[in-house]
């Protein structure tokens, strides 16, 4: 039974930890290119358009937003697959399992917010940016956990895991409810229309893909028009793909997750963070970083990221809600917490919705980001290497 459960998420850890090596080599290659005589050239493709389709109906975006809009589209698609998968039969389908990693998500939520917005109470400008510190990059910060091996038990990675893919639902819900502008009833309607489509799709039992993707092109151009950021198509299409009943049955959804991860850990988010991570540094210095939007970043991921996820797991473990997970202790799940503060990739990407129209203060988001998620993930791995030494 324990092997039957585990199996899947050795197979995930695996993958995420390779994924986050390559995620860390994009990001470096990013800060170098930016920062030589090929910067001008970095950030000329970057926002270089190309049309695909017709000037009457198509798409005519940059390079970025390809990125940003339509690729990352489809990584919210899988994040929102692997949701799905965890409530009806993995980890968060038990009430007793799934409430420790749901606090702790909320704590880590909450708390960095809270932390970001006391920092930038004064500067009405640069509250929109108060989601950004409480994402967590399920890749980096599973990859760095791995690179513990064996002194971590697999129980906290479960519960990492499952506290990230929280997180992700969290960024979901955030970027629906507060980074949507300019709404656009005709487009809304035909993404309802297109939704709906969908779900009869579902209820008639359709396995295969080809209708759900026709019909989830229309609602990623529809949603793209409607003011809503277009990736949420991602989250909603992925919502209606069928899954099985039985343990024997096929299931569209663990084919299209197992067939896509690949591509998504490997191809779509190493080039978001190639595309996303390059900040010039020139005239950096330590009070650039004390500024309101790179501080509250910083301060909300490596501190209150950890008092979030920490306080409320302790609180919940105390009060009986939860328990603390096996063959662990107070001090690596503090180390844990610490890990969730590895923002990078997620931060990155609230970042770019929040000042979508003052993207001079991307710079400070970058910069904060980037620290904010190294000094977590320093911190986090000694304090657990430390923790499983002590053991020994």
């Amino acid at each position: 039974m324990i092997s039957y459960i585990t199996a899947p998420f050795k197979w995930f850890f695996k993958l995420e930890a390779a994924s986050g090596l390559v995620l860390l080599i994009a990001a470096i290659l990013a800060l170098i290119i930016s920062n030589t005589n090929l910067s001008s050239i970095y950030f000329d493709i970057l926002n270089t358009h190309f049309l695909i389709g017709t000037d009457n109906f198509g798409l005519d975006l940059s390079i970025l937003h390809w990125i940003n809009d339509v690729l990352m589209a489809i990584f919210f698609f899988v994040v929102t697959l692997e949701i799905k998968r965890e409530f009806i039969q993995g980890e968060l389908s038990k009430p007793k399992q799934a409430l420790l990693p749901i606090i702790a998500a909320v704590g880590g939520m909450f708390v960095p917010a809270l932390i970001y917005i006391v920092i930038n109470i004064n500067a009405v400008d640069t509250l929109r940016g108060w989601a950004i510190p409480s994402a967590t990059d399920i890749a980096f910060s599973i990859g760095v956990l791995s690179l513990l091996g064996s002194r971590v038990p697999i129980s906290l990675k479960v519960f990492l895991t499952a506290l990230a893919i929280i997180d992700d639902l969290g960024a979901i819900v955030i970027i629906a409810l507060f980074y949507s502008s300019d709404l656009q009833f005709i487009f809304l309607l035909l993404m309802l229309i297109s939704f709906i489509l969908l779900i009869v799709l579902n209820k008639f039992g359709i396995k295969k893909f080809v209708p759900y993707l026709i019909i989830g092109l229309f609602l990623w151009y529809f949603t793209h028009g409607s003011g809503i950021h277009a990736t949420i198509s991602g989250v909603l299409l992925a919502t209606v793909i069928p899954h099985r009943k039985n343990e024997k049955d096929f299931s569209l959804l663990l084919k299209l997750e197992h067939f896509l991860s690949p591509y998504v850990a490997f191809g779509i988010m190493p080039l978001f963070a190639l595309a996303n991570a390059g900040v010039v540094l020139d005239g950096f210095s330590f009070n650039t970083l004390m500024s309101p939007i790179p501080l509250g970043i910083i301060a909300g991921l490596f501190l209150g990221k950890q008092i979030g996820v920490f306080v409320f797991s302790f609180i919940s473990i105390k009060l009986k809600l939860a328990e603390m997970p096996s063959n662990s202790n107070w001090v690596k799940l503090y180390g844990v917490g610490i890990l969730t503060g590895i923002g990078f990739t997620m931060s990155l990407f609230v970042g770019n919705l929040a000042f979508t129209d003052n993207v001079n203060y991307m710079d400070g988001v970058k910069i904060g980001v980037l620290v904010g998620s190294f000094l977590s993930a320093v911190v986090g791995y000694l304090l657990l290497l430390i923790a499983s030494h002590k053991k020994h």
